[in-house]
């Protein structure tokens, strides 16, 4: 079973690669989930952009004890909430205000701000959170950025997503700064529909390696 990480540095340290799921049917979310860890993923994010994402987190928490599944798209201190007590390990959000910053670290998860400035990060920082999420990646300077804020924030360290793929990711994992990447691409939604676990895992093993 994998330990349940305790902090934002101990998620990063997982895996190279973070699922960025999105669950239209609570029923695909256990096999999806087993057919992650299986290929060596253990943290899946279960975006809250469905209506079933929390049935989702709930059914993945309940039955799948290898893996390790957060609540993605945390915009406001009710989801947060609502994220924790339906099991969430970990908390991950797009953007980040002090009002939504304090209810996540109100829960006691391990949790991802995310940030798309230098401003926003330095904010972060004065508040003691070092790991956040640089959202979304690629629109806003991509691995370009982060290289360029490793020297005058080494502290801060990141798990870039929105729009990496398989391709651009081990340019991202090369930063020093850079604890994993957040991936889309493991779960397409034509696999996710049509079931093929299989494929799913061979997409998430390629990512392992990364």
């Amino acid at each position: 079973m994998t330990t349940t990480p305790r902090s934002g540095s101990e998620l990063m340290d997982l895996a190279p690669v973070m699922p960025v799921v999105v669950v239209e049917d609570p029923e695909k979310a256990v096999p999806l989930a087993r057919a992650l860890v299986s290929g060596g993923l253990p943290g899946v994010e279960i975006t809250l952009r469905t209506s079933g994402a929390m049935a989702a987190i709930e059914r993945v928490a309940a039955e799948v004890p290898e893996a390790v599944v957060g609540a993605g798209t945390v915009t406001t201190p009710e989801k947060a909430d609502a994220a924790a007590r339906a099991g969430a390990n970990f908390l991950v959000s797009p953007g980040c205000s002090p009002r939504l910053s304090e209810a996540m670290a109100d829960t006691g998860l391990p949790f991802l701000p995310g940030v798309s400035t230098v401003s926003e990060a330095m904010a972060l920082l004065e508040q003691g959170v070092h790991e956040m999420k640089f959202f979304p990646a690629e629109p806003a300077g991509g691995a370009a950025f982060l290289k360029a804020l490793s020297s005058p924030l080494p502290q801060a360290r990141f798990c870039p997503t929105g729009g990496i793929t398989v391709d651009s990711a081990p340019a991202y994992l090369a930063l020093p700064n850079v604890g994993c990447v957040g991936g889309s691409w493991l779960t397409p939604a034509s696999l996710v529909e049509a079931g093929r676990w299989d494929e799913i895992t061979g997409l998430a093993r390629a990512a392992a390696q990364l």
